[in-house]
């Protein structure tokens, strides 16, 4: 036995790994059950009803016409499809190419960190029916509301790829190298595979963004989806609900990065129409219009008097109830987190080789590629149709979305583990004492990273009229309010930094990049 009192002192420290295993375990176990816990007890005080007279007949219509769809609705939306690339395109590259450089600065500087923390809070539709006021349905109104939150996206993780090179080649450099030699000499030939791969998965994202767009009455793939699902045109609706996943299916080959700089040119062509934009109405609409006449008339006088504090009270005396719309923004949050758990957890065993069978797998992955390649806002409209106004459809799109991609990313791990060898073992006890505990680390932590997310696309699912923030936000800018629709805004991306905050304290110690959650 060792006489040492350090290497005593150092075991004392450090506990053996498996009492590491063993508290890890249970500290799961606690938040999942805590996270279920609440959500019973929390969901009796949302409006989960449904309103909807026939929704089985409605459901049937909807497959109806999804299995049979209409190919004349092939003809109209060709011109929209192209503008659904387009915009996806051209808004990812510029992202990229304004992130980039960020992502340089990112670390040394917390004013830029916070910056972008709020450009990304901002979801690309509210981003789209700020810009509407100024630039109208134009392609910078699409190009600007995709290009703003993914260059702070950009930034920030081109930023963590960048800290997770090597720095060997970097300090064989000599030390007057600038900041950006080092960046072409020694970090991006290391990390440019990673850089590709995140920009791809952006890319994708941004298909389904523009697609979105269309809910504003942007002239992409979405407002003939709107229009055919919210007139009841389900045949339509299913042919162009074929053409998105197809894009979606077929983007590794017509997506191939020797294609896309094709694509990129002929694409120019398509964009438009460039709207006249007037400096001073630009001008005003950036320094008057959006933020509030107390702040806007201002002077040193009311400042010292204490008059500006009372003219700013009495303004936001008039904000809508925000109470409620806060309430149900962070129950909704907490409703589709708990749900997003649920559904991992039923979909990735039947998806895994250790645990489904064949028939399960191939069912199951089907199901998950549906449901993750359909945005929140979409699944939640046609369930909207379907079940009538209340929390339930987006409680349901937002757990089926995320647990989806959850359960994917959870399924693709659990496949990569070799079972040790020995005894043989049945599935539900290879999934109880083999799978399962290395899977339930990397689950929780994918969850608590999408909690930001979670909470960002509750906000949006105002907009159908859900009473989230996003309702009095879109109401807002519908009355031409736009100082009270700016300061929901910066309401609604202070909560979802907040909501990132207490996630990342949250979220287990287990190493999980940021693009390992890309497919």
């Amino acid at each position: 036995m060792s006489t040492d009192p350090g290497l005593a002192l150092s075991r004392l420290r450090k506990p053996p790994r498996w009492w590491q295993a063993r508290s890890e375990g249970s500290h799961l176990l606690r938040l999942g059950i805590g996270l279920l816990a609440a959500m019973l007890i929390l969901a009796p005080f949302g409006d989960l009803s449904i309103t909807s007279r026939e929704p089985w007949q409605e459901l049937g219509r909807m497959l109806n016409g999804l299995v049979m769809p209409a190919p004349s609705a092939l003809e109209s939306p060709v011109h929209a499809l192209i503008l659904t690339v387009a915009f996806a395109l051209w808004g990812t590259l510029l992202g990229a190419l304004l992130g980039l450089p960020l992502a340089l600065l990112y670390s040394r500087s917390r004013a830029l960190r916070a910056v972008c923390a709020g450009l990304r809070a901002v979801h690309e539709l509210f981003w789209a029916l700020l810009l509407l006021q100024v630039f109208g349905l134009s392609a910078i109104t699409a190009l600007a509301a995709i290009t703003i939150p993914y260059a702070a996206t950009f930034a920030k993780v081109y930023a963590e790829i960048l800290e997770q090179v090597p720095q060997a080649p970097r300090r064989a450099l000599p030390a007057t190298t600038s900041r950006l030699m080092c960046f072409v000499y020694a970090e991006l030939p290391l990390a440019w595979s990673r850089l590709a791969s995140y920009t791809r998965y952006r890319f994708e994202c941004a298909l389904r963004a523009s697609v979105l767009l269309g809910f504003v009455g942007l002239p992409t793939l979405g407002f003939y989806l709107e229009s055919a699902f919210r007139e009841g045109r389900y045949h339509e609706a299913g042919a162009l609900l074929w053409i998105f996943y197809l894009l979606i299916a077929t983007l590794p080959w017509w997506g191939h990065r020797r294609l896309l700089p094709l694509l990129g040119v002929a694409s120019l062509w398509w964009l438009g129409p460039w709207p006249d934009v007037n400096p001073t109405l630009l001008w005003r609409f950036l320094s008057h219009d959006i933020w509030p006449a107390p702040l806007v008339n201002a002077s040193v006088d009311s400042l010292i008097s204490g008059q500006l504090l009372a003219d700013l009270l009495d303004w936001a005396s008039h904000l809508p109830h925000l109470l409620s719309a806060l309430g149900n923004t962070l129950l909704l949050g907490l409703l589709g987190t708990a749900g997003s758990l649920l559904i991992a957890m039923l979909l990735w065993p039947l998806a895994s080789r250790h645990v489904g069978n064949r028939a399960s797998r191939q069912a199951t992955q089907g199901l998950m590629i549906f449901l993750r390649t359909t945005p929140e806002l979409m699944l939640a409209f046609i369930l909207l149709l379907l079940l009538g106004p209340s929390l339930l459809p987006a409680w349901l799109a937002l757990s089926l979305h995320n647990g989806a991609i959850i359960a994917f990313l959870c399924a693709r791990h659990a496949n990569q583990i070799q079972l040790p060898p020995g005894k043989p073992r049945g599935r539900l006890e290879s999934w109880l004492y083999e799978i399962n505990p290395r899977v339930a680390p990397g689950m929780f932590a994918l969850l608590f990273y999408r909690a930001e997310t979670i909470i960002r696309e509750t906000a949006i699912l105002g907009m159908l009229g859900v009473a989230t923030l996003g309702f009095h936000i879109d109401s807002s800018f519908e009355y031409l309010m736009f100082d009270q629709a700016f300061a929901l805004l910066l309401l609604t991306a202070i909560l979802n930094i907040v909501v990132d905050s207490v996630a990342r304290r949250l979220r287990p110690t287990h190493e999980i990049a940021e693009d390992s959650c890309v497919r």
